[in-house]
């Protein structure tokens, strides 16, 4: 069992005290930077750490209700070393959050808050409605002096590091249990994907540290080599995402990532004038990591920054959840990506069979192989099946999660599962997808299908035929979904109307979305909502939450 991964930030500490490890780009703040050295990372750790063990004792969860900044990291790293049970959430007044910080904070019970100065204010209002915890902790004052007192012992591989709250796209956020082994497997899996180079390869991030990807890319990933990251707040990249372009720029060798909707939003928005001075020719890996990945979103993507240097091949799907701490497999490194058009009605029987050039197609992007952990593609008998044949996707590795936090039931379901013929339990991930030529694509969530007279349709199919029926409809902002009918579920979708779209008559929207997804998908729309702008809910990471907008739909709550 290789060293938790703690151990290697003193590690580096000693080797290259001085060496940049974190830097924080404050673009809220004037636009400072501010760096912690693997020496000074070290230390304000372990300082934590002391007085962490002071009111926590191993096993206790302390959440972290921190604004994005080099403070967050020294509170999942001090927590770390302490052993105690991190929970990476965020400040009470992240727009859109109330809910899932209420009800996460709850199911934690958390012991200590870990929160800065700055935020305090806030923090102490929200816990004036929740659940006392035994005391509040500003990391940034914290004495630096205390580190010299800590000589506790590592934690052990076995013992839980954090608390993973899910983004909730199909159910209600629950607490997935990431060990010190899981956390320490998942960021070398991540960094061998990304063939980093030790203390060279730099990466360049604005993922929310409380979401798996930002705390495994942005906290975790670079202790494996000693790399630097550079990192800024995800509102900072919304409002401007030139600033994400701009700072790989300034690296040689650098490496990303980010959801679906970020690469079309930042395409979108940056504009000719903002591209004067670009440099992406050093981005070695570009992780597009939700799914579903769109063949057009790297197309349109690619097409808008190669005059700034950007490699295709640069651009690596990829795939991941929390429950297997977030990483599973991914493009490998300089491959171009690969899109496969699919017979869509094939595709709906569960066999992926490739475009014939008549009928539906449906164009999937692959999402390579996985490292360090092995997929099965699985049938309802639980037996794996073989290339072609469409499945629910279970994952066997280090990364996979201990279970669900205090929900026995629930995790011997999902993470107990046995497959037919093979050694040890499985993660079942809850995910469809297919083998093709020995590559794997992802093809939607189980409880995201519209089954209509025994027929499968895949929702993201629906939403793109109906963004594409009429200017109206917000690109990216739909979402379809079955209720329940007499004989057969019903299809409804839900649009959030486009700015272009602000006088157009709702019952021609209509018409043209009927006439559309009767064409394209012999299917009968039962109900079709447009919304305002905001209607549609959307995960964490930006995943269009189908269940969600099912349930608002089902209480009247969208008009």
């Amino acid at each position: 069992m290789p060293d938790a991964l703690i151990a290697h930030v003193a590690r580096w500490a000693r080797e290259t005290p001085d060496a940049p490890a974190y830097t924080f780009v404050d673009h809220l703040g004037g636009g400072a930077r501010h760096t912690l050295t693997w020496s000074r990372a070290d230390l304000r750790a372990r300082a934590l750490a002391v007085r962490l063990r002071e009111l926590a004792g191993p096993g206790e969860r302390v959440a972290v209700l921190a604004p994005q900044g080099l403070d967050y990291v020294v509170a999942m790293l001090g927590a770390m070393y302490a052993g105690v049970v991190a929970v990476p959430l965020f400040v009470p007044d992240l727009p859109g959050h109330a809910d899932r910080l209420t009800g996460a904070y709850a199911d934690a019970a958390p012991v200590v808050v870990l929160t800065t100065t700055e935020a305090l204010p806030g923090v102490t209002a929200f816990l004036e409605t929740a659940p006392a915890p035994k005391r509040v902790l500003t990391v940034d004052t914290v004495s630096d002096l205390l580190a010299d007192e800590w000589d506790e012992p590592l934690p052990q591989p076995e013992d839980v590091a954090y608390l993973q709250y899910t983004s909730g796209s199909t159910r209600s956020p629950a607490g997935v249990e990431i060990t010190h082994a899981n956390v320490t497997a998942n960021a070398a899996q991540l960094w061998e994907a990304f063939r980093a180079t030790p203390r060279t390869s730099v990466a360049a991030l604005w993922l929310p540290l409380f979401h798996d990807m930002g705390l495994i890319a942005t906290v975790a990933m670079p202790i494996v080599g000693g790399n630097q990251v550079a990192f800024m707040d995800p509102v900072a990249f919304v409002m401007h995402p030139v600033r994400w372009l701009r700072l790989l720029s300034e690296f040689d060798d650098v490496f990303t990532g980010g959801p679906n909707f970020a690469f079309e939003y930042t395409a979108a928005r940056v504009s000719e004038e903002d591209k004067a001075g670009l440099d992406l020719s050093g981005v070695r890996v570009m992780l597009n990591g939700a799914e579903p990945v769109r063949p057009a979103t790297m197309e349109a993507f690619q097409a808008a920054f190669a005059g700034c240097g950007l490699r295709p091949e640069a651009q690596t799907p990829a795939y991941g959840l929390a429950e297997a701490t977030v990483f599973v497999a991914a493009a490998g490194r300089d491959e171009p990506y690969l899109v496969t058009e699919f017979d869509r009605d094939a595709l709906g029987e569960g066999r992926a069979v490739q475009y014939g050039g008549e009928g539906a197609r449906s164009a999937l992007v692959s999402c390579g192989r996985p490292t360090g952990q092995q997929v099965r593609v699985v049938g309802e008998d639980g037996r794996a099946l073989p290339d072609g044949h469409v499945g629910e996707l279970w994952v066997q590795g280090p990364n996979v999660a201990r279970g669900y936090w205090r929900d026995a039931a629930r995790t011997a379901e999902v993470f107990g599962a046995v497959l037919d013929g093979a050694d040890g339990t499985w993660l079942r991930t809850g995910d469809l997808g297919v083998r093709h030529d020995g590559r794997l694509y992802v093809t939607g969530r189980i409880k995201d299908l519209v089954v209509v007279d025994g027929r499968n349709h895949y929702p993201q199919d629906i939403e793109v035929t109906v963004q594409q029926a009429h200017e109206a409809v917000r690109r990216d902002h739909v979402a379809a979904f079955a209720v329940p009918g007499e004989e057969t579920e019903r299809l409804v979708v839900v649009a959030e109307r486009s700015r272009r779209g602000a006088d157009a008559d709702p019952a021609e929207v209509a018409r043209r979305v009927r006439a559309a997804v009767r064409t394209h998908h012999d299917l009968s729309v039962h109900d079709f909502v447009l919304t305002e702008a905001g209607a549609v809910p959307r995960t964490s990471s930006g995943k269009i939450a189908r269940r969600a907008c099912l349930r608002a739909y089902l209480e009247g709550a969208l008009v």
